[in-house]
């Protein structure tokens, strides 16, 4: 069997999809919604490589490692942030979380 793009386009829209639903069924945990964030980076750089391989044009996966440096480090942060949010508040209860309101 041979893999057409139609095959990798497919998968990456199911992967959003499914990040898509992680985000509105899960409006409460706050790791949950990180993760659902990311699946959706990765459904987004899995269809830039699949683009790349597919037209012969190496810039994509270029691009792509600049995605994944700013979904790093977008991690990196956010997780940093639901550690200081959880030893202050006990909770890390997306709708709990009232600090930030003026």
């Amino acid at each position: 069997m041979i893999l057409t793009l139609g095959h990798f386009l497919s998968l990456g829209a199911m992967l959003f999809a499914l990040a898509v639903v992680g985000i509105f069924l899960n409006r409460k945990n706050l790791i949950v919604l990180l993760m659902a964030i990311e699946l959706m980076l990765l459904a987004v750089n899995m269809n830039f490589v699949a683009f790349s391989h597919y037209l012969g044009d190496m810039h994509r996966q270029v691009f792509v490692f600049f995605i994944l440096t700013v979904a790093a480090a977008e991690s990196a942060i956010g997780l940093a942030i639901l550690v200081l949010l959880f030893r202050n508040k006990s909770n890390i209860d997306a709708e709990a979380l009232d600090t930030l309101r003026g």
